[in-house]
């Protein structure tokens, strides 16, 4: 079944595409096995889980996520394939077709492929078992001219009709805004700056300025006054929920609870949204858990479909309580927290952090659901950890277990938001909070561009969760940090001066 329900048409359509895997030799594609399952999970290429306006299916190709030197195009063009197929086996798609977003934000000339371009462009206008209704290219490069005039040379001017290049303030023009996941909001505070400095240019910079240079440049962010109100977190009834009487949270960014019978009559916890790199919502800062604010803890980690929380401090810390046992510690162990139930279904103990598999059970929706909670245990009593090397290890896993879960919710439930926020607090929810999404966000831009800006980053956080990173030896961790991830990784050559930078 296809175009405008065209036997002869369909039956051509099928035989082509056939005919096309076939040149390729992707016959059997087997999802669950390397090397393809990785390129599945790489998020490359996605299906979307809404339908346009028309009830047409929407691809998702996210170049910046490509790397033609550490990709073998056979296994993506399986992954092609096996989402395409995917996207046909709905009756809705054969009927209504397939819209293709190309979306380069981000990305440069490493992450293009000309070869690719034009097997997928042949593959999509005529070879396809469904219509293809248009193709949108979001973003693009200037540089993009030159392959892309080399790509049109090659498509019928239908086809060549239905391709538009477009600006990612004209999305919307030609999807509404509800078609598109969070994650393609492109309205995150954190997105490239004109400041932005290499690798190369950051080491230079700090052995310039030196640690008292860095001090002093928190110091600036830091004398900055709030952008926005308080009024929320500072009224009488809600004074008792928060840890910190000094540590408020912006009216403009915080989370909301829906007020609940019998269960609460506010609709407040000291929890704000923190966009991401690239992505807005990203995380959720939020303060250590209160005995009195546990049921609201849990509340918002369901109401925002939460998959991931990291804790970044201990129960005690140098003699003081600076969270509570919110969650069941022994494994089948159970604590019920109004209407919802958090069951412990197992803990893992690695060397800098614990890893606990809860399950909460929402006894009103009768519905559970998994959540990966994630204790890193190696952050001193005071001040900041010696080497970055274990918070850095620490930030691939949680990122990855990220990635899996958000994956495994977009084959199990279908209309949900592809990417919930992942939930982030230390005791008052701004330092070591502000310091682990500070390097997130800058190892994103990093390993993506090859460029960062810590003072940009640091300065945008604190527009949604004031006072984000406390002291300027956080601040100074930060630089540290991305520097030893740069030495590890190969991008720079090992430096005795990021040693001798401690003394300065």
């Amino acid at each position: 079944m296809a175009r405008k329900f065209d036997v002869l048409r369909a039956i051509e359509l099928f035989h082509s595409y056939r005919e096309t895997r076939r040149k390729e030799g992707i016959v059997k594609l087997k999802p669950h096995e390397e090397p393809l399952r990785s390129e599945i999970l790489s998020g490359k290429f996605t299906i979307l889980n809404v339908r346009d306006p028309t009830g047409a299916s929407i691809a998702l190709f996210t170049a910046r996520l490509h790397h033609p030197h550490k990709s073998v195009q056979h296994v993506v063009l399986q992954a092609l394939f096996y989402l395409l197929d995917r996207a046909v086996d709905s009756f809705e798609t054969q009927r209504n077709g397939l819209v293709f977003i190309y979306d380069m934000c981000g990305s440069n000339y490493t992450n293009f492929e000309l070869d690719l371009g034009k097997k997928v462009l042949n593959l999509l206008k005529g070879a396809f078992p469904a219509r293809l209704k248009k193709v949108l290219i979001v973003g693009a490069p200037i540089w993009f001219r030159v392959p892309y005039s080399i790509i049109s040379l090659l498509l019928k001017d239908k086809v060549r009709e239905r391709i538009q290049i477009l600006k990612t303030s004209e999305v919307t023009q030609h999807l509404p805004r509800e078609c598109l996941p969070e994650n393609l909001d492109w309205d995150s505070v954190h997105v490239p700056g004109p400041h932005a400095m290499t690798i190369q240019e950051l080491m230079d910079y700090v052995s310039t300025r030196q640690k008292r240079g860095i001090y002093e440049e928190y110091e600036d962010i830091r004398r900055e006054n709030p952008v926005g109100t308080f009024h929320c977190s500072m009224s009488p009834g809600n004074l008792e929920k928060n840890r910190y009487g000094d540590v408020p949270c912006l009216d403009q960014t915080r989370v909301k609870l829906t007020k609940r019978s019998g269960h609460t009559q506010t609709d407040y916890i000291n929890a704000s949204f923190m966009d991401g790199y690239k992505q807005k919502n990203a995380y959720i800062g939020t303060q250590g858990p209160l005995e009195n604010t546990y049921r609201d803890f849990w509340l918002m980690v369901w109401e925002q479909k939460v998959l991931v929380i990291v804790m970044t401090t201990r129960f005690e810390e140098g003699g003081r309580r600076k969270c509570g046992q919110y969650w069941p510690l022994e494994r089948d162990s159970r604590i019920r927290f109004g209407f919802l139930t958090v069951t412990n279904l197992g803990v893992e103990n690695m060397n800098h952090y614990k890893k606990t598999t809860l399950e909460i059970h929402n006894t009103e929706e009768r519905q559970k659901r998994q959540v990966t909670h994630f204790q890193f245990l190696s952050w001193p009593d005071y001040g900041v950890p010696s080497s970055a090397a274990s918070l850095i290890d620490f930030l691939r896993v949680v990122r990855n277990q990220q990635r899996l879960a958000v994956s495994s919710m977009g084959v199990r439930s279908k209309g949900q938001c592809p990417e919930p926020p992942i939930v982030v607090h230390c005791s008052a929810g701004i330092g070591r909070t502000g310091t682990f999404c500070s390097l997130d966000i800058c190892l994103a831009q990093l390993e993506e561009l090859g460029t960062l800006n810590v003072f940009q980053t640091v300065s945008r956080m604190r527009t949604q969760r004031a006072f984000s990173i406390q002291t300027p030896e956080q601040y100074y961790f930060c630089y540290k940090a991305i520097l030893e991830f740069a030495e590890r990784e190969g991008m720079v050559p090992s430096s005795h001066n990021l040693l001798a930078m401690e003394g300065q």
